[in-house]
């Protein structure tokens, strides 16, 4: 049990969810119970359905209508987390929102992941929704999936927002205290022996923390579409590190969020869906040397 409460709270930080995150998202959904207007989003029987992506069965729910816009989770997460953004992006967009391989209720016993499989992944889940191209948002493990989306499937990304993603698996990109943190949970899963299902699956979603990514530069050099690289002034990946990201991708912008750390879809959710729209909407635009936008 005590593995087990270590890998929730590891997961729900990851994520970005720190108590007061979650108790906003929980007040929000029960003021919405009380109005009437509760959307049970990750488990929404009128808008989810499964697809037969590339081995196993990948779950995916779809709102609203217009340009089609792919939103992307972190790791050990599921649609859920865009409790935020699914309503408000809806309202202009078909926007598509899909577990992660082996995460959610997208289940995968297979013992391996990475995130180029799941990079992949959503390159097919848009041909099965007949989807040449989408914007996409990903955040923290949905932003490196992002990258690798725009990086190995060029032609499915109109523009990319991301936050929280890194390209390295060390002390380069993610602080010593958070190694110090994961490692011991890692180690306990690698050891045991007999894990049950749940501790299979936290175990290779530990892994894929531990041992992933690994972008090289040049690949980010070569993203095609306009991109917007976001981050907390205190998020899990340091601020040199976003600021590399955004250096090396040919058309980007920079966003960095003050009193923030990983969970920049919740805590500025209103500034958040407001800026990326816009970075959607309107052309990118260099001036005086530097990207910028109106």
């Amino acid at each position: 049990m005590r593995i087990l409460s270590v890998i929730v709270c590891f997961f729900l930080m990851a994520a970005g969810l720190r108590a007061q995150d979650v108790n906003q998202i929980m007040a929000d959904f029960e003021k919405a119970v009380k109005e009437g207007k509760p959307v049970p989003y990750g488990r929404n029987k009128e808008a989810g359905k499964y697809y037969n992506i590339r081995g196993f069965k990948m779950y995916c729910e779809v709102y609203g209508k217009g340009q089609p816009l792919l939103i992307i989770h972190g790791n050990g997460r599921s649609i859920s987390d865009f409790t935020y953004q699914i309503p408000y992006f809806a309202e202009k967009y078909k926007v598509i929102v899909a577990d992660s391989r082996a995460q959610g209720k997208s289940y995968d016993i297979k013992d391996s992941l990475t995130y180029e499989m799941m990079a992949d992944d959503y390159a097919a889940l848009l041909d099965s929704l007949q989807t040449d191209s989408a914007y996409v948002i990903g955040w923290s493990d949905g932003g490196i999936n992002g990258l690798l989306l725009a990086i190995r499937h060029p032609e499915k990304v109109k523009k990319l927002a991301i936050t929280g993603a890194n390209l390295v698996p060390d002390t380069t990109a993610v602080p010593q205290q958070i190694w110090d943190m994961v490692m011991p949970v890692y180690q306990s899963l690698k050891t045991k022996e007999n894990k049950n299902p749940f501790e299979k699956t936290s175990y290779k979603l530990f892994r894929l923390l531990v041992e992933q990514p690994h972008i090289p530069l040049a690949d980010i050099r070569k993203i095609q579409c306009p991109a917007l690289v976001i981050g907390g002034d205190h998020d899990v990946i340091k601020e040199e590190h976003t600021l590399l990201i955004y250096k090396n991708i040919p058309k980007a912008y920079l966003w960095l969020l003050p009193a923030s750390g990983h969970s920049t879809p919740i805590v500025y959710h209103e500034d958040f869906n407001k800026v990326v729209d816009r970075f959607f909407i309107h052309p990118y635009r260099v001036i005086e040397g530097e990207g910028r936008f109106n």
